[in-house]
């Protein structure tokens, strides 16, 4: 990726327009093979996109569970939802625990440096079972030049969209560029690579996104690292945040739930 393009990118304001050209996510058979995708609320906030991992963690964007100082939301206000479509989702977990990379800060615009460390973890309550949802892998990116992303996003929060096909536009210093059609609420939606094989793996995340040159562009980071890394500070007990036992429910599976917009939806590209 040329340099000039990067910096472009990350001096300019995120934007806000809703994208065109994708498909909704709304039966059991749409969602096949999106299962593990899901809606990440925060009470009395907004939401995120997320993705299990694994049985028990989630991945999203680092800012989507801290507030506007840096400091982390409670895990016990957060809740994820596998699958939500039109009130009703597949799993819904609530989240006991979060970590991010301590040198994370939600500025804005982003340097490269807080890109690459715009990833949280989110470790659930209860596993899901991995029978029902099988978790996405997290891979390298590949010399392939097409990607995919599925979001929730403003203007369509009840359900996912996918976009089937985007373009890859650059790497950079663990960073890479995509022309897929996000907004708010997008933060945090996995960037899915195919080009290794039939199950596609996680190559990405949604950090920041802008445009240019009259394309809609988003940056996320390569993940690998970052996320051995916040792996290791689980295990060792060095996390964000934590919920009280008796602020955790137990996971329901196929609960029927009614949720709106409310007010902020995005974090990064608005704060939660």
């Amino acid at each position: 990726m040329r340099v000039a393009v990067l910096a472009l990118l990350l001096a300019w304001p995120a934007w806000a327009q809703d994208g065109a050209g994708q498909s909704r996510l709304t039966t059991r058979e749409d969602l096949r093979g999106f299962e593990p995708v899901g809606r990440v609320d925060i009470e009395d906030g907004g939401f995120c996109t997320g993705t299990l991992i694994a049985a028990d963690l989630v991945l999203t964007a680092a800012h989507c569970v801290v507030d506007t100082e840096g400091n982390p939301v409670p895990a016990g206000r957060i809740t994820f939802r596998a699958g939500l479509a039109d009130g009703q989702s597949l799993v819904e977990a609530q989240v006991a625990r979060t970590v991010i990379d301590p040198e994370y800060r939600p500025v804005s615009p982003a340097p490269p440096e807080i890109i690459r460390r715009d990833v949280a973890l989110m470790q659930l309550a209860e596993p899901v079972p991995t029978t029902q949802i099988p978790p996405f892998a997290i891979a390298l990116p590949g010399r392939g030049d097409k990607v995919s992303v599925v979001s929730y996003a403003s203007g369509r929060a009840e359900a996912l969209t996918w976009q089937p096909v985007c373009n890859v536009l650059g790497r950079q210093d663990g960073l890479i560029a995509v022309d897929c059609d996000v907004s708010f609420g997008s933060s945090g939606a996995p960037v899915l690579d195919r080009s290794a094989g039939y199950r596609a793996k996680i190559v990405s995340i949604i950090s920041v996104g802008s445009t240019w040159e009259g394309r809609r562009v988003a940056v996320g980071m390569e993940l690998p690292e970052v996320v051995a890394r916040l792996k290791a500070a689980l295990r060792a007990g060095r996390v964000s945040s934590e919920a009280v036992p008796e602020e955790v429910p137990r996971r329901r599976a196929g609960k029927t739930i009614t949720v709106g917009e409310g007010g902020d939806i995005g974090a990064r590209f608005v704060k939660p």
